[in-house]
């Protein structure tokens, strides 16, 4: 297991993340997935004894159950707290009440201390928002963040789904007010989803802000299991559930692409999806979630698969972006300083 810094904290982790969104299956999460103590338990320890120390969980998953299922099996493996990074999230729907979801003090401060209840933790590593709240300005929930680290409660802050441009707004807000500003970014990344590459990934490295990758098969469709239409194994979670939002002609070329260099590396094409994420450079950790001890070393194993510079070259071009304005115009433009001058 290769450990990264985690954008500009200093902190080391696994490049590997447990992702819980499988434990629990109250309601809309069940979607996802239904484990309970034991198979918590079971993948839990699989994890820490293959290296990962980097666990993500959410106090939404299933209403809180996640984070008390979690909590629960670090207890009854008795991990050592110094050596886990946990992190949690709060922004999601958590009740009927008005104050029950957003990013207001309020409601914050009051999720914060829930999940250190459900974890059975004293703080929590990383504390992320978990969404946008469009009624709270982005600036207040800062002021409220930085109340949280200075109270001990949580060391570093992070956000989910946000555009570029509400990032920088909060990262220059806690610059100018001396404020925790946020280390890392949660979002959606795969070979068939590049999304990111157009606006977040160049300003996380430029701001030197950790890369967190969620779903990075899709949920599910990178798997290889899926035909073209779309249809997987009974049981299948995009069956039920079709998300993320995706591409689906230009996932199955990658599919395509993918299952020769399986083939040369001995390795499935789930794996060689998440292997290509391993090798961005940007990416400080990707979260996978799994329903079986068997699945878990499954996509264990992709930290095995070395993809030479020609894999890559294959890659990068089947799952290329179309061009988009103004990056094909700043590209055109780049040239013009990058060339050499001559005498």
């Amino acid at each position: 297991m290769k450990y990264n810094l985690l954008g500009n904290t200093g902190l080391y982790v696994s490049e590997l993340c447990l992702g819980t969104m499988t434990f629990g299956g109250v309601g809309y999460w069940a979607n996802m997935g239904q484990l309970q103590q034991d198979d918590v338990t079971a993948l839990v320890k699989k994890a820490f004894d293959s290296g990962i120390n980097f666990i993500d969980t959410a106090n939404v998953y299933s209403l809180g159950q996640s984070e008390m299922l979690t909590g629960e099996a670090i207890k009854k493996l008795g991990l050592p707290r110094d050596q886990l990074i946990i992190a949690t999230k709060a922004t999601g729907i958590m009740n009927d009440l008005p104050n029950g979801r957003g990013h207001s003090r309020y409601h914050l401060m009051n999720e914060v201390d829930a999940s250190l209840k459900r974890l059975q933790v004293d703080h929590i590593d990383l504390f992320q928002l978990h969404g946008i709240d469009p009624l709270t300005p982005i600036e207040d929930a800062l002021n409220t963040l930085n109340d949280i680290v200075r109270s001990g409660k949580v060391r570093y802050i992070g956000l989910c789904n946000m555009s570029a441009w509400m990032i920088m707004k909060g990262l220059a807000h806690s610059d100018k007010k001396n404020l925790a500003r946020f280390e890392s970014i949660q979002s959606y990344y795969t070979i068939a989803g590049r999304d990111l590459e157009r606006e977040i990934i160049p300003l996380a490295q430029d701001q030197k802000m950790g890369i967190m990758v969620w779903s990075p098969l899709a949920g599910g469709l990178l798997s290889g299991k899926y035909s073209p239409d779309g249809k997987g194994p009974d049981g299948s979670r995009r069956n039920n559930f079709d998300f993320p939002v995706i591409d689906k002609p230009r996932a199955f070329k990658c599919i395509e692409a993918m299952k020769p260099i399986a083939l040369k590396h001995q390795a499935s094409v789930a794996q060689v999806a998440i292997a290509w994420l391993l090798h961005q450079n940007a990416v400080s950790s990707v979260i996978i979630g799994a329903k079986t001890v068997a699945q878990l070393e499954d996509n264990i194993h992709s930290t095995k698969v070395k993809l030479t510079a020609e894999d890559l070259a294959v890659l990068n071009e089947v799952s290329a972006l179309p061009p988009e304005y103004p990056g094909w115009m700043m590209a055109l433009q780049g040239q013009y300083r990058a060339k050499q001058p001559e005498a």
